[in-house]
């Protein structure tokens, strides 16, 4: 599949909705830190879409379980009617990993609800395995629902992945879209904000297919754009000016940053409002973007491999450019010397 491709049996664009229902599951191992996270966001932010702010939009109905008025049974009422078949088209967003409930001999890992015929939790992989099927769309949020994130790092007890890994990556819903996955620890409030603008506008009839990259993250997005790329400090590497202290103003990749192959737009769109992004404000970038994460970027803050080469090779020639661009700036910060008074001007006769 490439970014720009329609998905087997996938219509150019979807039939046009005029409302949608979003059921976020945020029972999955996490922190809620993406919910808080998309209370930042501004491209557009979440009140834009649930008041209808943006004009052509399906009406939105947001069923989130810190959001919501309701609480209880009343919350729960909509999740049920899903399952049923009688709610109507709607948006399945998960947050946080899924864990193996079939590796424990008894009890459940995590849980929404109790089941009215048994009086037990509903475990969250029931949730998902009832309402996923029937979603026009799923979309996981955060590195812990699209890849498994720090829970699911070697040695964790509960067996958790990613939602791709629980469904398929193959796998289809009602809209014949895979899992959406918009990674991140947490997430970057607008590139979940504008992913799910894109999907609701493709409810709308008004966009075709959202095109994936191979982690099935938005290709417009995440692409092959790295941190490094879009990083404030990239200038410093490429003169070989390496910080060796936290709190350094040059490139910080000795100090463990992962930048150069991260995949990740942060750097350059910022945090909120366009300001922030990790390494921009002295933070390294630990991979949390990344299928790989946390495992393969472990131990942080230490000095990733590949680093130790391409800044030994960097060495010798951004030493020699950074001393020919200082005398380059030197000379810049002269005014050309025909400006330069003469001395009929130095004299005080400035002529008629």
């Amino acid at each position: 599949m490439t970014a720009a491709t329609a998905l087997p049996g996938q219509a150019a664009t979807a039939p046009a909705m005029t409302e949608l229902h979003i059921l976020w599951l945020t029972a999955g191992l996490g922190c809620d830190g993406d919910s808080i996270a998309i209370t930042a966001a501004t491209q557009p932010s979440l009140e834009d879409l649930v008041l209808g702010g943006i004009p052509g939009l399906p009406r939105i109905h947001l069923h989130h379980p810190i959001l919501a008025v309701e609480a209880g049974d009343a919350f729960l009422e909509p999740f049920h009617r899903a399952v049923a078949g009688g709610l109507g088209p709607f948006l399945l967003v998960v947050e946080g990993s899924i864990p193996n409930e079939r590796i424990k001999p008894e009890g459940y890992w995590a849980a929404l609800g109790t089941d009215a015929a048994t009086g037990q939790p509903i475990p969250t992989c029931d949730w998902i395995d009832r309402l996923a099927p029937r979603a026009w769309a799923v979309v996981a949020i955060g590195t812990c629902a699209t890849y498994g994130g720090i829970h699911a790092m070697e040695g964790n007890p509960t067996g958790c992945m990613g939602l791709p890994d629980y469904l398929g990556w193959d796998w289809q819903c009602a809209g014949g879209m895979p899992v959406v996955c918009v990674p991140g620890c947490p997430v970057q409030p607008d590139n979940f904000m504008e992913t799910l603008l894109y999907l609701l506008r493709q409810a709308a009839g008004a966009a075709p297919p959202i095109p994936l990259d191979k982690a099935l993250r938005p290709a417009w997005l995440f692409g092959d754009t790295t941190v490094h790329e879009g990083c404030d400090r990239a200038g410093h590497y490429e003169q070989a000016e390496f910080g060796t202290a936290y709190g350094a103003s040059e490139c910080i990749v000795k100090l463990g940053c992962w930048g150069p192959v991260v995949i990740c737009n942060v750097p350059k769109r910022g945090w909120i409002n366009g300001i922030g992004g990790c390494p921009n404000v002295g933070g390294i970038c630990i991979g949390c973007t990344m299928p790989g994460f946390p495992d393969k970027f472990m131990p942080f803050m230490d000095e990733p491999p590949g680093a130790r080469m391409s800044t030994s090779a960097v060495l010798a020639y951004g030493r020699a450019v950074r001393a020919l661009r200082q005398v380059t700036k030197t000379s810049l910060h002269q005014e050309p010397a025909w400006r330069t008074p003469g001395d009929t001007l130095k004299s005080g006769h400035q002529g008629d």
